[in-house]
């Protein structure tokens, strides 16, 4: 399942993330996105979503939120 997919306020481990680009990889590891972590979606808006991640909140689109892997 992707995080598109994910139920608002429940909290899931991230299985792994499908992406081909390093710079983002980089950058999703450095907010605390990696296989492992827990991740929670707080609300799904219309082309993004908003998930807690560690101690921070990120808006993230829908097209990264179906990379995550969940």
């Amino acid at each position: 399942m992707t995080l598109k997919e994910a139920r608002e306020g429940k909290e899931y481990i991230i299985q792994s993330i499908k992406t081909d680009d390093e710079e983002l990889n980089s950058f999703l590891f450095s907010l605390g996105c990696y296989s492992g972590e827990p991740i929670t979606v707080v609300s799904h808006l219309k082309n993004s979503c908003i998930v807690s991640i560690k101690d921070g909140r990120y808006n993230i689109d829908n097209q990264l939120a179906e990379a995550i892997i969940i």
